[in-house]
């Protein structure tokens, strides 16, 4: 049955000028969001390196520590720096990890606002409140550490419901047969966020002054919010000039999810299995991610001595990979689904295991790469590579098992997830006091370990069906293949 074309005459006009359905434009903007958010959290991975004295007194290659790498030789140029402020290897942990205090905090409201009221005002708030923490960065810094610290916090408040809200977007707007293609693309915008600030931030703190990272991280996720605020809406019987064909194919693939919602099912939505191999696999992934992203630069500066422009580039290279690997494997993911050649929940489970064991090895093998510089980078390469697969994986489980309360279930596992990202980087700075290969290993095996043992969890508890608590639950096709036995 065919709705009624109730868009403005405004709206019409522009629906004949969209090349793009708006659902593949949401997911678009999506990515955006997380390349916004993500370039504006990492940035300052970066500019710690070159802001804190190093508490090295020895450059000569014979003085070196033991389990460190001679210093790489560069051409003189660009902005010169030699720290800034005497943090020890633990403040800078400190530093560094309290973005996921105020992170894990605005999880869990900033989901339920999600669910119950608007999910795109909750991302919006996410990334415009994110470009004004960044675009105050240099002068927290300038005021110390304390200024800094509570910044980070607020910028992590934030950021906390980003995923809670996307996932509440794209539960309105995605069908099951596209969600992996669609829900990948939105979700790899975090690794590309990752590659923009890995790269730019190596380039422009090498050739200005460092406050100039700050500014463009932030303007651009000023610029975002406007964009975002005038041409998206929270589903497609709202929007004021998406296409008649495209409202009806919604409206028979994926329903309105946001219509007479009944209150969120707390204690059957805690005690399920599928949400407790949701929580399990989430924060073993998450320790693995946020070594990565938070402490790679660390590692590569450090350890490997790259130097400020190397460092950039060496640690932008394996979130490239990753990031072409989630594309790839959305795609590949909803064919083996379309064509029934695995089944939903099988697929689900494979991917995320994949994403999991194979990264952590690779990440183990570059702790044994010594100093061959690219010999490093290519075994975390291929270990980000590899990570990839997650996206088309575990990531997307929220929306399989609960469509109404996608943005609750995601804030709760993102959450605790975040966990770790709060105690990784003390912790990984009290295991490092020297900062060489030997004390890094022993966080690279721990990582291994973590990873493996979370996605083998997913493996026997998770879950690719509707739960019996979501509205959805009477109104959903469940075929034999996505049975969960």
């Amino acid at each position: 049955m065919e709705q009624e074309d109730n868009r403005p005459e405004w709206g019409k006009s522009v629906s004949k000028v969209c090349l793009l359905p708006q659902r593949v434009v949401l997911s678009l903007m999506g990515f955006f969001s997380l390349i916004c958010t993500f370039t504006c959290r990492v940035s300052l991975s970066h500019a710690i390196t070159i802001l804190a004295i190093s508490n090295r007194t020895t450059n000569s290659t014979n003085d070196l520590p033991e389990g460190v790498c001679p210093k790489e030789e560069v051409t003189e140029g660009g902005a010169a720096y030699k720290g800034l402020y005497e943090w020890s290897e633990t403040q800078k942990g400190i530093i560094l990890g309290s973005f996921y205090f105020g992170y894990i905090i605005s999880h869990l409201p900033g989901g339920i606002l999600a669910d119950l009221y608007s999910a795109k005002w909750v991302v919006a708030f996410c990334v415009g409140v994110t470009g004004i923490c960044e675009l105050l960065s240099p002068i927290a810094i300038n005021l110390g550490a304390y200024y800094l610290i509570s910044l980070r916090v607020l910028m992590g408040i934030a950021q906390g419901p980003i995923f809670p809200g996307l996932n509440g977007l794209l539960s309105s707007w995605v069908p099951k047969k596209e969600r992996s293609t669609l829900g990948t693309l939105c979700f790899s915008g975090s690794t590309m966020g990752i590659i923009l600030s890995n790269a730019c931030s190596g380039l422009l703190l090498q050739y200005f002054y460092w406050s100039v990272m700050f500014y463009v991280f932030g303007a651009l996720s000023v610029i975002w919010f406007i964009v975002f605020a005038i041409i998206c809406t929270n589903s497609p019987y709202a929007h004021p000039f998406i296409k008649p064909t495209e409202r009806q194919y919604l409206a028979e693939t994926v329903g309105n999810v946001n219509k007479n919602k009944p209150a969120i099912p707390w204690k059957p939505l805690l005690i399920s299995i599928s949400m407790l191999s949701l929580i399990i696999s989430q924060m073993g992934h998450d320790w693995g991610y946020y070594v990565m992203v938070t402490n790679l630069p660390l590692y590569m500066a450090d350890v490997i001595q790259f130097s400020i422009r190397s460092n950039g580039l060496a640690t932008a290279l394996p979130y490239v990979a990753m990031w072409i690997a989630s594309l790839v494997s959305g795609v590949v993911a909803d064919w083996l689904i379309r064509t029934e050649k695995m089944k939903l929940v099988t697929e689900r489970k494979l991917f995320t295991l994949l994403s999991a064991f194979f990264p952590g090895l690779f990440m183990v093998a570059a702790s044994y790469g010594g100093c061959n510089k690219a010999l490093v980078v290519a075994l975390f390469t291929i270990s980000m590579l590899t990570m990839g697969l997650y996206y088309a994986g575990q990531k997307l489980s929220a929306l399989d098992v609960s469509p109404s309360y996608s943005s609750t279930i995601t804030a709760i596992i993102n959450g605790l997830g975040s966990l770790t990202g709060l105690f990784a980087p003390p912790i990984i700075g009290l295991l490092t006091p020297d900062k060489n290969l030997v004390q890094w290993r022993i966080v690279f095996w721990a990582s291994f370990l973590i990873l493996t043992l979370s996605s083998i969890a997913f493996w026997f508890m998770g879950s690719a069906d509707v739960q019996p608590y979501d509205p959805m639950y009477n109104k959903t096709e469940k075929p034999a293949e996505n049975k969960n036995k």
